[in-house]
């Protein structure tokens, strides 16, 4: 969310408006908020996971009629896990092991693991969600993130 004027948040990126129609204009609800450390940082990650998301969903056309936010949410916590950003469980109904993404907690790190935390999403969207893609434009807009 991003305050506005009048002290009005609004949601950060336009997916997540349908998640705000079930709140009734005027009703009270508790909400928990957290200040990022570095929001210009953080914006430009969500913008990189939100393109990557975008070229992914391209390509992979079988996630169209999902709800998109859900897709989404699932879609980054994947490339954060993929990044090496995760922490492990044992399902102890099945004894398998489970990943769970971390939180990427900006305040938490200090400027050098933001960056490590940072090349190291770029490194798993290239491998992963950009592996042949030859389209310059996209290209283009891959090196306008570095």
């Amino acid at each position: 969310m991003i305050k506005g004027a009048g002290g009005v948040f609004v949601p950060a990126d336009e997916m997540f408006l349908n998640s705000l129609i079930a709140f009734e204009n005027g009703g009270l609800y508790e909400i928990e908020i957290k200040k990022n450390n570095n929001p210009k940082l953080h914006r430009k990650l969500f913008a990189f996971f939100k393109f990557c998301f975008d070229h992914y969903n391209a390509e992979n056309g079988d996630m169209a009629f999902a709800n998109e936010a859900k897709q989404f949410n699932y879609f980054r916590k994947r490339l954060t896990i993929l990044a090496g950003f995760f922490d492990e469980f044992v399902d102890f109904d099945t004894g398998e092991i489970r990943k769970e993404a971390q939180s990427l907690a900006w305040d938490k790190m200090d400027d050098i693991e933001r960056g490590e935390c940072l090349s190291a999403v770029i490194n798993a969207a290239l491998k992963y969600v950009f592996k042949n893609t030859t389209d310059e434009n996209v290209i283009n807009r891959l090196y306008a993130f570095f």
